[in-house]
């Protein structure tokens, strides 16, 4: 985060983790976790922290030493805790370490679980199937957590060979004979999903659409190959 930011936004900024945790009244965890910060809150860090003060952790189970969590909650040395993730999971109250630590809201890693989350979770993935059809892939894609790989490896160009024209290429084709749609027009349906500049053709021969599965009165090239050998 650049330097003046935090101002911007309300908070101020700590260099270390210790001074963090000393001038928190509640610590509250949104990170990954990695081998760096496996057990990030110990009874080390623990015993930085003010007295009486609040832990939630809503980021990875391994992040907190449930041990050490238990034991300070047990002396009063951390106020309460909310935690909706667990080192072993699914999480259980009769078993572990925090089965009898006071102070203690535990949830089954749901807390991203709302009615408001859903429905973004469902925009967020159509917004990135729109984008991946209207552009490049991967190169257009936001939340792509392996781009490196597939533009990196090479072998992305092998694996594009494969996606059908319509799903990777720079213009849109529709099957001849689609009402509505005029050359270098989009189609009223498709208003506000093609960006502007994307060419949109029409009358395509039925050649370039190859139906991947027979119809019902259509024989399988299978079924042929087996007829034939039995002819035979």
């Amino acid at each position: 985060m650049q330097d003046g930011l935090e101002r911007s936004l309300g908070v101020q900024r700590v260099y270390t983790l210790q001074d963090l945790l000393y001038q928190s009244d509640c610590v509250s965890l949104h990170c990954n976790l990695n081998e760096h910060n496996h057990h990030l809150i110990n009874d080390f860090t623990i015993k930085q922290m003010r007295q009486g003060a609040f832990l939630v952790n809503t980021a990875r189970g391994g992040l907190v030493d449930e041990k050490a969590l238990a034991q300070a909650l047990k002396e009063g040395r951390i106020r309460g805790a909310a935690l909706d993730v667990h080192e072993t999971e699914p999480f259980s109250f009769a078993q572990g370490p925090l089965k009898d630590a006071p102070n203690l809201i535990c949830t089954p890693h749901t807390a991203w679980y709302s009615e408001q989350a859903s429905l973004e979770m469902r925009e967020a993935a159509a917004t990135e199937i729109r984008r991946a059809l209207t552009g490049r892939i991967p190169d257009s894609l936001r939340n792509c957590v392996n781009k490196e790989f597939f533009v990196s490896s090479g072998s992305w160009g092998l694996m594009e060979q494969q996606v059908h024209p319509e799903l990777n290429g720079a213009a849109y084709r529709f099957p001849s004979g689609l009402a509505g749609v005029a050359a270098g027009g989009v189609p009223a349906g498709l208003e506000g999903l093609v960006p502007g500049g994307v060419p949109v053709t029409h009358s395509l021969p039925a050649g370039n659409h190859p139906s991947q599965t027979p119809s019902p009165n259509q024989p399988s090239k299978h079924g042929e190959s087996r007829e034939q050998l039995s002819e035979q």
